[in-house]
């Protein structure tokens, strides 16, 4: 049954034969949600199904006739039901899962349309092209909606600034989303002064959209400076040691202040390595805090995006996917990666796990990588990516080229006067030589940093299109095997 159906279908499943189910997950610990000193009670977190059954009678029908339109009024939340909202799990007719409809009362901060999907491998595995529409925040311009085409990589500006270039050199180049750190803001200059100011897009002048993370990794990445339960976690500041605790509302809290446009869900990352158990606590963790999430509303310009734990066990992350997937995200993330896994590995998971998320939804790997790993997870199927790497790499004078990596400081480049990468048409490579990006390296200048910034950033985002252009084409493997031909021919440090 095609999912636009869903909700006609049902209103006459009644006069059906078969069956419509409102299934929910049943989730570890109690059934109740605990704000302050106040309980309520979660029907959801129970674990219960009703449903209707044109063979059935008695108290099954009437507690389906009774509440089913709270369902479609409460948009596909049961707050209305008990007096809170919480997220809950997809209806089930004749026994196919099918996604929650949006009656159009609200209209959705995401849209996504998938263009073209390439040819596929024999996991299921496939690279798409596709438009992601996101609502613009008041600042930005109100009504309108930013078109991002996928795939995307995402520069990263981790305290509201991408290191050494500007808003303006980033829209020149090509960047459609930035990503800001919850964790780094909340900290300093603080979310309560940033929405005072309003948001993070007037804050950096940055007139496209933002995705915040939720400062999950951040947080579980300080070994040794936090502590970690169920309600959340508490840590110490990296930059005055004070202490602080995180939990799943305080994180939409914050990002609800920052305004952006895609908000993540507050996970837990964990470590690598790590045993199973943990791992699997890890996962339910993240699950439970996703429905506790939920529960605070955004600004109408947001967008969720839930995240997928598991490690590298294949058979917990389609297990994540499962359960999480039930829950009403606008966009899923794989968490949890290029943690120091050796990276075929990473490749091989991916590989298997990407065709099990949702295919209607926005797929985004977190924290990945490499070029070779943004072509080889592209190829699996996902759309959004975001890494330090070239902005990082940069500033230690580590370059990418069409032809390879360059390793600026290398004394072979002091008297080549030829430009970083003859292929690229980047204000780096069109206006100075290695020679000088060189002796700019070796002395500190601050505008080694950019320059070399510039470049690698604007590789990573042609990288981006022509991988778009090669889906597209439904020439993806073939532009493949010519780049990676081309990128290990080591032509720039023979």
């Amino acid at each position: 049954m095609a999912r636009e159906e869903f909700s006609t279908r049902c209103r006459d499943a009644p006069g059906e034969k078969g069956r419509a189910v409102f299934r929910f997950p049943r989730l570890k610990g109690p059934p109740w949600v605990v704000r302050g000193e106040k309980r309520s009670f979660s029907f959801a977190r129970a674990g219960l199904e009703w449903g209707m059954d044109s063979e059935r009678s008695g108290i099954l029908r009437w507690l389906t006739s009774l509440f089913y339109p709270i369902f479609v009024l409460g948009q596909c939340h049961v707050y209305k039901f008990y007096a809170k909202r919480e997220g809950f799990g997809a209806g089930v007719f004749d026994g196919s899962a099918v996604s929650w409809k949006n009656p159009g009362m609200i209209p959705k901060p995401l849209q996504f349309k998938i263009l073209k999907t390439g040819r596929g491998r024999a996991s299921g595995a496939a690279p798409r092209a596709g438009v992601m529409s996101l609502k613009k925040h008041p600042w930005a311009g109100g009504e309108g909606v930013f078109e991002v085409e996928t795939p995307t990589f995402m520069p990263v500006g981790t305290v509201g600034s991408v290191k050494s270039v500007s808003t303006r050199e980033l829209k020149e180049i090509g960047a459609q989303v930035v990503l800001g750190n919850t964790y780094h803001l909340y900290l300093r200059p603080g979310h309560e002064r940033m929405e005072r100011l309003g948001g993070l897009q007037k804050f950096m002048n940055w007139n496209g959209p933002i995705l915040t993370d939720s400062g999950g990794f951040q947080v579980f990445s300080l070994s040794g400076l936090n502590k970690i339960t169920d309600q959340g976690v508490t840590f110490q500041s990296h930059l005055d040691g004070s202490r602080h605790h995180f939990t799943p509302v305080l994180s939409m809290e914050i990002q609800r202040a920052l305004g952006s446009n895609i908000v993540m869900a507050f996970d837990q990352c964990p470590p690598f390595p790590a045993d199973r158990d943990f791992i699997l606590k890890a996962m339910e963790r993240t699950l439970n805090w996703a429905w506790i999430g939920l529960d605070v509303e955004l600004n109408p310009h947001q967008a969720r995006f839930g995240i997928f734990q598991g490690g590298l066990d294949v058979e917990l992350r389609k297990k994540s996917i499962q359960d999480l997937s039930m829950l009403p995200f606008d966009g899923f993330a794989l968490g949890g990666f290029a943690i120091g896994e050796p990276m075929p590995l990473m490749h091989g998971v991916v590989e298997q796990v990407a065709p099990c998320m949702p295919e209607e939804k926005p797929r985004y790997l977190m924290g990945v990588g490499r070029p070779e790993d943004l072509i080889e997870c592209v190829r699996s199927g996902i759309d959004m990516f975001d890494c330090v790497m070239p902005t990082r790499n940069a500033r230690n004078g580590q370059l990418f080229t069409s032809l390879g990596r360059v390793n600026i400081k290398n004394a072979r480049y002091q008297d080549d006067d030829r430009p970083l990468d003859p292929n690229c048409g980047c204000q780096t490579c069109t206006g100075y030589s290695r020679a000088y990006l060189r002796h700019l390296f070796v002395a500190g200048e601050m505008l080694s940093a950019r320059l070399n910034t510039i470049h690698n950033l604007h590789f990573y985002l042609n990288l981006m299109r022509q991988m778009r252009v090669a889906i597209l084409e439904d020439s993806f493997d073939s532009w493949a095997d010519d780049f990676y031909s081309k990128f290990n021919s080591k032509q720039l440090t023979s």
